[in-house]
């Protein structure tokens, strides 16, 4: 029987299944895809504590429904997207390299030239479901300071690990690893 780990995270109590990375380690897997009582509220509150900023941005795929609740609560604002890989409206791409530790291989992540115009110059808030390593919001952070944005923020809805450390990391909840019977670390 798989085990879960029970949160209340912006209000909203929700049982997490763990999945192991390996045979020492497991994490507690967050998607908010399809749940918008929870993204809603978790977008409310990261916007309760975020900096000023003129524009937010997201990597695919678990990112995006956070960052649009954000960017409509917030006035039906613009954001940006980093893609796992380039489409063909993209005027251009600006690329670089990230290795996660929910996927499997190296990826890499891309924006698009047009986003990056618009981009340059403002102030950029780094948003994603969870941080862990921080490999992701590193490259994001690489792709906006490739494109001229000014990143001026990081947040997320659950830190796991050692982000939970990270002075410069604005979350909700501490999302803690397991081991392989499923205890928290």
């Amino acid at each position: 029987m798989k085990k879960s780990y029970h949160m209340n995270i912006a209000g909203c109590e929700r049982d997490l299944p763990l999945c192991p990375l390996n045979d020492k380690l497991q994490i507690g897997a967050f998607v908010i895809f399809g749940d918008p009582e929870l993204t809603t509220a978790c977008a409310k509150a990261l916007l309760d504590r975020a900096p000023q900023y003129d524009y937010l941005i997201s990597a695919e795929a678990k990112g995006i429904p956070l960052v649009h609740e954000m960017a409509r609560l917030a006035g039906n604002q613009k954001y940006f997207l980093v893609r796992k890989a380039p489409k063909l409206y993209m005027t251009g791409v600006l690329d670089v390299k990230v290795k996660s530790i929910t996927t499997a291989k190296e990826q890499h992540l891309y924006l698009d030239t047009a986003d990056a115009a618009i981009m340059k110059g403002k102030k950029i808030l780094l948003v994603d479901d969870v941080i862990s390593t921080g490999e992701s919001l590193n490259s994001m952070k690489q792709l906006v300071e490739e494109a001229g944005g000014i990143p001026c923020g990081y947040m997320t809805i659950l830190a796991e690990g050692d982000a939970q450390d990270r002075q410069d990391l604005i979350y909700l909840e501490k999302l803690p690893l397991f081991d392989a019977e499923g205890n928290p670390l």
